[in-house]
């Protein structure tokens, strides 16, 4: 029996789970996040671990919408999640005597939109994952790039909105109003869809509404799937949105690829089109010549087995650390 490793995604409104054995992706399970109290969602981690466990598991990787410390296994802070200030590692390895190795959410699903059959094949990669919030990780040279801290790459809270017309406005908490995730995350799209559903009463969303229906985000992209002209409108707001943040990116980094993930990635075209319209028009002339923007090629799987290989990397390299 190959060796198996599993990787959790923790998200604002999921928790996903799968075991990554031969190469494959295998016992895949998906359950509401339990987000009432970090306990509860220890617990929760704990058991979609145990459901999936077999002998031949070595190691759980974790990924979690948080600012973490790498090194320490440490969350320092979480905007979407209540496990701030947690020394997540220690405990989870405790209460599954296994292995674990924790990260955020978006540089695992970086790492695995960088990697074919567990090795890295494009150099120089940024994630941005439209989920709850906007999450960012970067693959650098070929390793995931962390900061001196272990911090990055919070990418949604770069500011793209601010008046500063009079100076810096006053900041408030997380996110900030003017960033991308303020702007362009699956929270932004409920709020889009909830007032095109009161302002256009003759949509798919406002017949919805008139029955009794709490549109939100999940509603407006299957709308404009089926070809709603006011969800696909949404759609577009929202992409241009993320193009803005993309053409931060870019001016940036200069990466191979920009690869989009998340929930609200599965609007495919209709989000990533304008998004690129914009990215284009607010990138320096010169600059992103060869970066590829693309949706995550391994769409809802891109956390879980960005998770999976985490602990299947730390694990080898530890034994090859001796």
């Amino acid at each position: 029996m190959a060796d198996g490793f599993v990787g959790v995604d923790v998200g604002g409104t999921k928790v996903a789970v799968a075991v990554l054995s031969g190469g494959e992706l295998t016992s895949q399970d998906v359950r509401p996040t339990a987000a009432g109290d970090a306990d509860a969602l220890l617990d929760e981690i704990r058991a979609v671990v145990e459901s999936v466990r077999d002998p031949s598991i070595r190691a759980v990787g974790v990924g979690v919408p948080s600012v973490i410390d790498f090194d320490a296994g440490r969350i320092r802070a979480s905007v979407n999640v209540p496990l701030a200030d947690l020394p997540l590692r220690d405990l989870l390895a405790e209460r599954l005597g296994l292995p674990v190795h924790i990260d955020n959410d978006a540089n695992l699903a970086a790492l695995a939109e960088a990697c074919a059959d567990g090795e890295v094949e494009v150099e120089n990669l940024v994630m941005l994952t439209v989920g709850t919030g906007v999450g960012g990780g970067i693959v650098a040279g070929g390793r995931p790039y962390r900061g001196t801290s272990g911090a990055a790459a919070e990418l949604g809270h770069m500011i793209v909105a601010a008046d500063l017309d009079g100076g810096a406005p006053a900041a408030g908490g997380f996110p900030q109003a003017a960033s991308l995730e303020s702007h362009a995350s699956g929270r932004a799209l409920d709020g889009l869809a909830a007032e095109a559903a009161e302002r256009h009463p003759d949509s798919t969303l406002g017949r919805m509404r008139a029955d009794g229906h709490d549109v939100d985000g999940h509603d407006a992209v299957t709308a404009a799937a089926e070809g709603d002209a006011v969800a696909i409108d949404l759609l577009r707001v929202l992409g241009e949105r993320l193009g803005i943040g993309i053409a931060n990116v870019i001016n940036a980094f200069d990466p191979d690829v920009v690869a989009v993930g998340g929930g609200v990635s599965t609007a495919g075209e209709l989000l990533l089109g304008p998004a690129r319209r914009v990215a284009a028009a607010y990138v320096l002339p010169g600059v992103g010549m060869r970066t590829e923007i693309r949706r995550s090629r391994h769409g809802p799987t891109a956390g879980v087995l960005g998770a999976a290989l985490l602990a299947k990397l730390e694990s080898n390299g530890r034994e090859e650390r001796g």
